[in-house]
């Protein structure tokens, strides 16, 4: 795991210490709120629907224990007792007041965290996968380069002003769990024909009201040269990317607007002329930040499986737990665990400070005190021992986190919505727990099967409802919020957007027309193995659309 320098410290605290002023200003009315607004919004600062919220920065999913006690303690002292973990695996604080602002930022200084860049149009918080560095799949750990990037990026001078937010989201693996081709910037590790690492990059993908998938502008970028061709591509963006109006100003519109081509030329015009420079990463440099992403000392504990099935047998629920929640660890005797934030009924996301306080412990215990935060909105023990696996599992449900449902139909992500969020068309955290209510028994997930269901309250799409098998967008009708069902949507390497059916439901008729759609796949699969996704691309829209709204 990165450690700050002196430098990282520095800035850090000169940035705590100069928005302290800015906060005592504003609360002296000695700043309007349109002055403050800009400043509070470089710090990660909202103003939401009812009160402020602070987002804080995760680089790259990654936490220590240290860390993760010091979100718990932020969210007790605080705010209400709780955090909300987001899609760029940030964590969320909806209720701070002003003026402990302060204080909290000083707080997450102490641990090496802050707020900076996590609002504003910049180069946001880059992420990648959760199980990097410890997946079986994995070409390359890609959290070095995320580092990278991240200390590259911080106070760009050419890029703290872009014409509109900017996403970078990497993956070391073939498998994308990091989503890449929906963001402005989409990495996926590659070797070539002599057996070197580079990158296959993506550009001009995203969400919101015009989602576009991500085109490949350059199939191997060297390692070495990844900084300079990012740069090449900024520049290009800042330099033609629209700045009067914000609904044109994300780079897939320059690249949907001017052709790819258009675009790969200039991109690679500059590229011409700043490789080989100062953007080179030297060899002693990218050994430096390698050696802070070191594999754990693993221990050798004489067990390196698990009889999934018989545990099944014995004790059904920890067997679900093993069969949803582990993952392939590249190391013998090993395995990552998801620890789901997705109880039944419960607002997807939200971790008390005492779960948060609770895993952070177990994570030092069990998994060489390192934790994850994915894009999904859980957490992730990435390196915990086979044997240890019954003991992790008895830890977590002592927190209330053993939640065997990863990946199933109540592994569902979900944005704040109208609850909180000023933007927002409609409530998006009810209509989740409706809905994990509806298919809480274990029996019909494990029918079901792997199912994703993502939910957003307005069409900026912070629940990525766009990429879901099935997606559930709110909207605002004549005082009415209604709720648009897609299908087809996919987040993976097999990215694509899901495709609206018809006309919104009601909210208390959400839950039923979802199990309408998940009874019609599952009538016509193949084979118990043939997953939603699969289904629909094999069937098509028209038997999900009848299920929805008849014939008529």
């Amino acid at each position: 795991m990165y450690r700050y320098d002196e430098f990282d410290a520095a800035f850090v605290n000169e940035r705590v210490a100069q928005f302290s002023d800015q906060v005592r200003r504003r609360i002296a009315g000695e700043l309007t709120e349109d002055q403050f607004r800009p400043l509070r919004l470089m710090n990660g600062l909202y103003l939401q629907l009812h009160a402020y919220m602070l987002r804080v920065a995760v680089p790259y999913g990654t936490l220590s224990s240290k860390q993760m006690r010091m979100l718990g303690h932020i969210a007790r002292k605080y705010d209400r007792g709780y955090g909300h973990f987001t899609t760029r695996q940030n964590i969320q604080y909806n209720w701070p007041k002003l003026r402990d602002i302060p204080a909290i930022l000083a707080h997450l200084a102490s641990v090496e965290m802050h707020a900076i860049q996590t609002s504003g149009n910049c180069i946001r918080n880059v992420t990648t996968d959760q199980f990097a560095g410890a997946a079986a799949d994995e070409i390359i750990d890609p959290r070095p380069v995320a580092e990278i990037i991240r200390q590259w990026s911080s106070i760009h001078p050419e890029f703290t002003f872009l014409p509109r937010k900017f996403k970078i989201a990497i993956t070391g693996a073939p498998n994308d769990r990091a989503a890449v081709k929906f963001h402005d910037i989409g990495l996926m590790a590659q070797t070539n024909g002599a057996g070197d690492v580079g990158w296959a990059v993506y550009v001009g993908g995203g969400l919101g009201r015009t989602p576009m998938v991500g085109k490949l502008i350059n199939g191997f970028v060297p390692h070495e040269h990844l900084l300079a061709y990012l740069e090449s591509i900024l520049r290009v963006y800042n330099r033609y990317g629209r700045r009067d109006n914000k609904y044109k100003a994300r780079i897939k519109i320059l690249v949907h607007e001017e052709g790819l081509e258009n675009i790969k030329g200039q991109v690679e015009d500059e590229f011409s002329h700043i490789r080989g420079g100062v953007l080179t990463l030297p060899d002693a440099e990218l050994d430096r930040i390698n050696s802070y992403f070191a594999q754990p000392a693993y221990v050798d504990h004489g067990v390196v499986s698990v009889d999934v099935e018989r545990e099944k047998i014995l004790d059904p629920a920890y067997g679900r737990f093993l069969e949803n929640n582990t993952f392939p660890h590249a190391r013998s005797g090993y395995t990552s665990i998801t620890v789901s934030l997705k109880p039944i009924g419960g607002a997807p996301g939200d971790a008390t400070a005492e779960q948060m306080e609770a895993v952070a412990d177990i994570a030092e215990k069990y998994s060489f005190d390192e934790l994850r935060v994915t894009h999904e909105q859980n957490l992730v023990l990435p390196h915990v021992a086979i044997a240890d696996l019954r003991a992790v599992y008895d830890a977590l449900g002592e927190a209330g986190l053993a939640d065997a449902n990863a990946g199933e139909i109540t592994d569902m992500i979900t944005c704040p919505g109208l609850d909180f969020c000023a933007l927002a068309n409609a409530r998006s955290i009810p209509i989740a727990q409706d809905i994990s209510r509806r298919f809480a028994a274990p029996e019909r997930a494990k029918e079901i099967g792997k199912l994703k269901i993502k939910i957003s309250g307005c069409i900026n799409a912070c629940g990525h409802h766009h990429v879901g098998h099935i997606g559930i967008l709110g909207v605002e009708k004549k005082g009415t919020e209604l709720y648009q069902i897609t299908v087809g949507g996919d987040g993976t390497e097999d990215a694509a957007v899901g495709k609206i059916l018809g006309p919104g439901f009601v909210a208390d008729e959400v839950p039923g027309a979802i199990e309408r759609l998940v009874d019609a796949y599952i009538a016509r699969r193949t084979t118990e193995d043939e997953t939603f996704i699969a289904a629909y691309r094999r069937l098509g829209d028209a038997p999900f659309k009848e299920a929805l709204y008849g014939n008529g």
